[in-house]
């Protein structure tokens, strides 16, 4: 987290300027979102079923730049559950100037592998876009936070607590640009620091394959420094989804 705010502070000390800024919803539209779909299913000697949603949207109304974004993971193997995850984002950003914003930030995470129920996290603070063009945009965000996290009834039998709760630090870098006007590459970088660092690596890059349908290749690495007995600290995601934009 030191190391993200440090580059924070040098980021903001250097002489940007941007031009011919991006819309955050493209055209003269102030909606638009990506639904994403993947699945695999294997079924003789080996049966296993994967599926990966994900709803992405962004509306615009004033000086506002909202995003609203629902996640599904579920995997299977022989039967046997190997996978869960849901999330849930609403995030608000309030426009200063073309670079300049507040924003404020929940987000809702159902992921019972970890050996928690649920993880909560709130958070507001400012963002500043050090790059802004028709093709890339650099953005980092950083603020205060608090987490609030339920243990599942093994864990929080283990542990002698069913709660946890922290003040964190939170910080955000997104950065996209398009490589061709047929694709799109994306790296998102989100840091929770406070009583253990929690973070998260989405690397993406989408192709256009015909009109608005678009293939995806994602890979997701999550983090935490501190995490419950006999779990590991790093999960990593690979997928490929088809995204359709409306």
């Amino acid at each position: 987290m030191k190391k993200l705010l440090t580059a924070t502070v040098i980021l903001m000390a250097a002489p940007f300027a941007a031009h011919a800024g991006a819309d955050f919803v493209k055209g003269d539209r102030t909606f638009a979102a990506d639904a994403e779909l993947g699945a695999t299913v294997t079924t003789g000697n080996t049966e296993t079923t994967s599926l990966k949603g994900r709803l992405d949207m962004k509306h615009e109304l004033g000086n506002w730049e909202n995003q609203y974004l629902l996640e599904a993971l579920y995997k299977e193997d022989s039967g046997e559950e190997t996978g869960k995850r849901y999330y849930g984002l609403v995030q608000g950003n309030y426009k200063f100037s073309d670079v300049n914003y507040m924003f404020a930030n929940a987000n809702h995470e159902i992921d019972p592998f970890t050996g928690f129920d649920s993880k909560s996290t709130i958070s507001a603070g400012y963002g500043h876009k050090f790059v802004d063009t028709e093709k890339t945009t650099l953005a980092i965000e950083v603020g205060p936070g608090y987490q609030y996290k339920r243990l599942d009834d093994e864990s929080a039998a283990e542990a002698g607590y069913d709660t946890e709760d922290s003040w964190v630090a939170h910080g955000v870098m997104n950065f996209e640009t398009e490589i061709t006007d047929n694709s799109k590459f994306k790296q998102l970088f989100v840091a929770d620091y406070g009583e253990s660092l929690e973070g998260r690596s989405e690397t993406s890059i989408t192709a256009n394959i015909v009109g608005a349908l678009a293939m995806k290749f994602a890979v997701i690495v999550r983090y935490n420094s501190e995490p419950l007995d006999d779990k590991k600290s790093t999960d990593t995601e690979t997928n490929m989804t088809l995204l359709y934009s409306f």
